[in-house]
């Protein structure tokens, strides 16, 4: 082990402070919401109106209510944790493009007079990221973990169908397609083969 590479106890206590500090900023801004009159709710993306692009990023960190963000805060803690343990930088890598991409979304295809906010795309694009990373990087140990959340959190993909008006199920099918998205854009590179023993005839 040379000093360039942090222990695996060190990368465990960075994800877990980066994501504890996100879920307390989450419930922050609610909070804020709240005593202002839910003032932050117009940061929420409208669609197809130019100047609503700039409420992308902002619309991720913001919530409806305290039941909003409260059924957000598990699976983010979780699957963020477990996706920042690969490296912070490769993370905030992922979830700005799953942000990006869940907000660009929803811009285009929402329903008109509507306005999305939530951290749900995010869930949505970690969980695809990890449910594919494994397999775009041919890592056995990152495919077990993609087994796992998908038998742990299969159960979200109901949320990509159309089944509930009040719902976004745009943020959520265009965030998992910018978490797959983001495992192929940011893939690791592999390892060269050490060569094998010479052999002379």
């Amino acid at each position: 082990m040379t000093g360039t590479h942090p222990t695996a106890t060190a990368r465990a206590v960075t994800a877990g402070a980066v994501m504890v500090a996100w879920i307390a900023l989450l419930w922050l801004l609610e909070g804020i919401d709240v005593a202002t009159g839910h003032s932050l709710d117009s940061h929420g993306v409208s669609p197809r109106d130019p100047a609503e692009l700039a409420d992308i990023v902002p619309s991720a960190f913001l919530h409806s209510g305290w039941d909003h963000v409260a059924s957000n805060s598990v699976p983010l803690l979780v699957l963020g944790f477990i996706a920042a343990l690969g490296g912070i930088r490769r993370f905030a890598a992922v979830v700005l493009v799953v942000i990006v991409t869940a907000g660009l979304g929803v811009w285009l295809t929402a329903p008109p007079n509507t306005v999305t906010l939530g951290a749900s795309g995010v869930v949505f694009g970690l969980f695809g990221y990890l449910l594919v990373r494994g397999f775009v990087d041919r890592r056995p140990l990152d495919i077990v973990v993609g087994v796992i959340i998908a038998a742990v959190y299969g159960s979200l993909l109901w949320g990509v169908l159309p089944t509930d008006s009040g719902i976004s199920w745009q943020g959520h099918l265009f965030g998992l397609t910018g978490g797959v998205a983001a495992a192929f854009a940011f893939r690791r590179p592999r390892r060269p083969q050490e060569p094998g023993p010479y052999v002379t005839v």
